[in-house]
């Protein structure tokens, strides 16, 4: 028993190592700011590319190499308030 918890949390760590995902807005100041969903990592560039960089650069020094999410994803969120 002890043998198959051990064998899903080591899935279950591998799982969690692909992917690391970002939520991306706009800065109220101009540029971009990046804050990781379920990770103490925020960064800000003032364009798109630059944050790309930024956004790289933060998950390499904040995780060891082989602890490091193979991908990351920057999702995009936009709140744009209209008229009623």
């Amino acid at each position: 028993m002890a043998e198959v918890k051990e064998a899903l949390r080591s899935r279950q760590d591998e799982l969690c190592r692909e992917e690391i995902i970002f939520a991306v807005e706009e800065s109220p100041e101009g540029g971009y700011e990046a804050q990781a969903l379920g990770h103490a990592i925020f960064t800000q560039a003032d364009t798109m590319d630059e944050l790309k960089a930024m956004v790289q650069d933060a998950v390499r020094c904040h995780f060891e190499d082989s602890l490091r999410p193979r991908v990351i994803r920057l999702h995009l969120v936009k709140d744009e308030v209209i008229p009623a």
